[in-house]
């Protein structure tokens, strides 16, 4: 932990990118009694080859184009100790793999199939910007009664909005559930209204179109193993009738260009 504020800004930048910008994938353990995040080494190496990676990486030094590159790289973090190699063992506490550090294997070369832990938790402005932020807004609910009487009349207007908001949600919701049942027993199969009402879209998606017919998708019919294999073998025989054809005319263009033009 002593020598990370000894590391150059070029390489805090690459550890901050793989700490919270990356899509590297880590699972908690418990090291030396602490929590810990702890990824695999490939995990991290696939992030240095990535494109969002190209962005923030520094111009004096050469691009990272294969993973012997980003080995290399990490290899020159390894002394800063943002992270550190760990072995997994059989236990666990609080379904947390508890996380063992072999002094032998502190020395060695990063190794895309051994595990790692962070000991780095990043940037923490953001952390204790949202904490002030919480002890704030709790200040002012206690402080609610000084608040001066327009403050509190608008905070009661909204209020009062937002649960109408709420109320008319569930109106809806109740209102569609019964007309769909009425239309479902006289006009099988039924009708939604605003059948995109709880799909995964905007919000103004959701009261579009008005209504539907409630029309189940179609199923999707399993084919058997000798329709299976008869579509490989079409596909196969299609692929060959392809690249023959493509010989052929090649091939009558090699001879068109070779056949001798005719004297005058």
């Amino acid at each position: 932990m002593e020598q990370q504020p000894a590391v150059p800004p070029e390489l805090l930048a690459i550890v901050q990118y793989l700490r919270s910008k990356a899509e590297v994938k880590t699972k908690t353990g418990v090291l030396n009694g602490k929590r810990h995040d702890y990824f695999k080494g490939k995990a991290v190496i696939k992030a240095l080859l990535s494109p969002s990676y190209a962005k923030i990486h520094p111009s004096s030094s050469p691009p990272i184009t294969d993973e012997a590159g980003a080995i290399a790289l990490l290899n020159t973090l390894m002394p800063y100790a943002f992270f550190v190699r760990v072995e997994r063992t059989p236990q666990t506490i609080a379904g947390a793999k508890v996380l063992h550090i072999n002094p032998e294997q502190m020395r060695q070369m990063f190794d895309g199939e051994s595990y790692y832990a962070w000991l780095y938790d990043g940037n923490q402005l953001m952390v204790i910007a949202g904490a002030a932020l919480m002890v704030l807004v709790v200040l002012a609910g206690v402080m609610f009664p000084l608040w001066p009487m327009s403050l509190r009349i608008g905070v009661w207007y909204l209020s009062m909005a937002a649960l109408g908001f709420v109320g008319l949600f569930f109106v809806i919701a109740i209102i569609r559930l019964i007309l769909y049942i009425i239309t479902w027993i006289t006009v099988s199969p039924g009708i939604w209204l605003f059948p995109n009402l709880f799909e995964d879209v905007g919000f103004v998606d959701s009261f579009i179109p008005l209504w539907a017919w409630d029309i189940p998708p179609p199923k999707k019919v399993k084919k058997s193993k000798a329709e299976k294999q008869a579509e490989k073998e079409q596909k196969k025989a299609n692929k060959k009738n392809k690249l023959t054809n493509g010989t052929k005319e090649a091939s009558a263009v090699s001879s068109g260009n070779d056949t001798p033009a005719k004297e005058d």
